[in-house]
């Protein structure tokens, strides 16, 4: 089914994960666990997304596994970073011909220190490559966007003006990049609807497990550590476990005021990893704070 559709026909918020091609033994054996342990939680859909080092046939085969192995809708990243658009239709005809209908369409990041440029035949824009898929395909295009603002804007503005744009060409359904506030969520998200943006906005969460891996995904998204949240981490440094339990607390925190708010599910980023994700979605299913809605 497509993800709009799940969203659409839902009764309670749909609740979805991403994972990515493992690189190694150990890697595979991480994600098999990951997966088999977030089966139990029921999730809507998963997304798969390009990792470096691999390559988006591995993403693509790792998308027909889910879905043939454990029944999970799931969405294949596809980005136009390194692909023509004759690649880009090889994948989408790909993917039509596995009878999967939903696709994540990216841009793609631009190698450290350098300007994002296309390749040869390719798009240098998301919009294009989802303009591509609503001309050609009858496939849900998913898409991102950037509570935070995107990283490369020259500011709050000219990053809403790009993804209307983005979404006109034909996005249905829309997932923030990782956030920690969830007042830049809340502005971002009245911003999109004041700009036009009809489209289910779906929160991207991640759970931090790793003190100097979230402050190097913050630096390099340009994404806002909250002062309370960033002095908490530093206070707990390298104590694993402690900022797992933070991580976990205060991610079920944010979930639950966006629940409460009306958001219409939540988007993890698990890292192949099932025990924070699963901690918080077990909570969230018996607190329902979407049964006690924000004033």
């Amino acid at each position: 089914m497509r993800i709009d559709q799940i969203i659409e026909r839902r009764t309670e918020p749909v609740f979805s994960f991403e994972f990515f091609p493992p690189k190694t033994p150990q890697g595979e054996r991480n994600l098999e666990n990951a997966v088999r342990s977030l089966r139990e939680l029921d999730p809507a859909f998963v997304s798969v997304t390009k990792t470096g080092g691999s390559t988006q046939a591995a993403t693509i085969e790792l998308v027909r596994r889910i879905h043939a192995e454990h029944g999970f809708e799931a969405a294949a990243h596809l980005l136009c970073a390194g692909s023509s658009r004759a690649e880009l239709r090889e994948r989408l005809d790909s993917l039509r011909t596995s009878g999967l209908e939903n696709v994540v369409a990216l841009r793609g990041d631009a190698p450290a220190g350098e300007s994002f440029a296309p390749t040869d035949g390719g798009f240098a824009y998301a919009s294009d490559l989802v303009e591509l898929i609503r001309s050609e395909y009858d496939l849900c295009t998913v898409a991102g966007c950037y509570p935070d603002t995107h990283p490369e804007a020259a500011d709050a503005a000219s990053d809403m003006a790009h993804l209307a744009a983005k979404v006109r060409a034909g996005v249905d359904v829309l997932i923030t990049n990782l956030f920690f506030s969830n007042a830049a969520f809340f502005d971002f998200e009245r911003r999109a609807r004041e700009a036009g943006i009809t489209v289910p906005i779906v929160p991207g969460i991640m759970p931090i497990t790793k003190a100097d891996q979230i402050k190097r995904f913050a630096t390099i998204g340009g994404i806002t550590i909250p002062p309370e949240l960033g002095r908490a981490l530093e206070h707990y440094g390298d104590d694993v476990d402690a900022v797992t339990d933070l991580g976990v607390s205060y991610a079920t925190l944010q979930c639950a005021e966006l629940l409460a708010a009306g958001a219409p599910g939540i988007h993890f980023y698990t890292l192949n990893r099932s025990p924070a994700t699963r901690a918080i979605l077990s909570a969230l299913r018996i607190l329902r704070p979407w049964e006690s809605p924000r004033s």
